[in-house]
């Protein structure tokens, strides 16, 4: 089997040949220095958007050759270049939202331009652009269909919030409802456009990337959140299936309380499975294994920063005994490759995975 077939035959909780290897998300600085055991000529660690052109190529090149050389089974794209510099520690993304950079990872959103029923009836949203996929054009004709392609889509809560402000928002859940819903539907409008344009392009497997929960438990109750997040995202999973594509649910923290309700929502896998957040495989695997295939759950708080590759190769191994019997495991981290992760550890997880990971026929 390729990458592309493993993935595919994983979410559809079969056992391909052996256990998908997949990297949810990765960094600038583990792509790095990962990069630096591949090649040379890298750039010096720092946010992609404050790179000139020839290290961005360098960088998403690097990107390409990680998955080739450790036989990663899917390549993970996302928008790339579609925002705008407001300084040399900020950025505006089309929705207007404002992100200050961070050293330590993903952007911040410091500035929200809906904040008011006012501000929502005069705004006017982006639509999407087919240039905004530029990396996933770029990994369907590096790959040739050999591995599997996906896409992470901001879901309904995080572009809400984004635009709003965390706690504006959950405020206005019990104030305003109507203004809360309203905003969750011109994100969904935008989902949807862009989602055509993702079937378009050839993609495999979308990603609702929709945090929601902190590693104690859900930010918002199970009834909020079916009745101002689910019935949105389920709206995405339901045009993505009838579209032909696999669908994975992706968010960190504690689950369970509306663990029921994801399943029940359709989506073909969940990820990343906290292990802090009490998200353990072997739970996971027992609770909903035969109906979700599970994508995780490599410790990379604690584990991948801190641990040796001996400690990381062994809980490759009890990942694999927990969840793999049936089909239904990608292997990855429990979140990104972030900029505190050792790239030894990183590396000794994809060989793991690949000496312990094949089926017995």
């Amino acid at each position: 089997m390729n990458g592309k077939q493993r993935i595919l035959t994983a979410l559809e909780i079969k056992e391909p040949d052996c256990v998908p290897l997949y990297i949810h998300g990765i960094n600038e600085a583990p792509i790095i220095g990962i990069g630096k055991h591949l090649t040379d000529g890298l750039p010096e660690p720092r946010d992609f958007r404050l790179m000139d052109d020839e290290e961005k190529l360098k960088l998403v090149d690097t990107l390409f050759m990680i998955h080739e050389t450790f036989d990663i089974d899917g390549i993970t794209t996302f928008e790339i270049g579609h925002e705008s510099r407001v300084d040399d520690l900020h950025v505006k993304d089309g929705f207007g939202v404002v992100y200050k950079l961070s050293s330590h990872g993903i952007p911040v959103p410091v500035g929200h331009p809906v904040t008011t029923p006012e501000q929502l009836e005069a705004f006017e949203p982006p639509e999407p652009k087919i240039e905004d996929l530029g990396l996933l054009y770029l990994a369907k004709e590096r790959f040739k269909e050999q591995k599997a392609t996906f896409w992470l889509m901001r879901g309904t809560f995080v572009r809400s919030w984004r635009l709003t402000g965390l706690t504006n928002l959950m405020m206005n859940m019990i104030s305003n409802p109507d203004f809360v819903h309203a905003v969750a539907r011109m994100t969904l409008d935008f989902n949807l456009a862009q989602l055509d344009l993702l079937v378009e392009a050839g993609l495999d497997v979308l990603v609702v990337e929709d945090d929601i929960a902190t590693t104690n438990m859900p930010l918002i109750s199970p009834e909020h959140f079916k009745s101002f997040v689910n019935q949105y995202n389920r709206q995405i999973v339901e045009k993505a299936h009838a579209k032909g594509l696999k669908v994975v649910r992706h968010s960190d923290g504690n689950l369970w309380p509306i663990m029921d309700i994801l399943i029940e929502t359709g989506y073909d896998g969940i990820n990343p499975l906290e292990p802090q957040a009490g998200m353990h495989m072997k739970k996971v695997k027992d609770y909903c294994g035969d109906k979700l295939c599970l994508l995780g759950n490599i410790d990379c708080v604690d584990l991948l920063p801190s641990g040796t590759p001996e400690q990381v190769e062994q809980a490759v191994i009890q990942t694999i005994e927990d969840g793999a019997e049936g089909g239904g495991l990608i292997l990855c981290s429990s979140n990104s490759l972030h900029p505190g992760v050792n790239p030894e550890n990183c590396m000794a997880m994809f060989k793991a995975a690949r000496k312990h990971g094949r089926y017995q026929r």
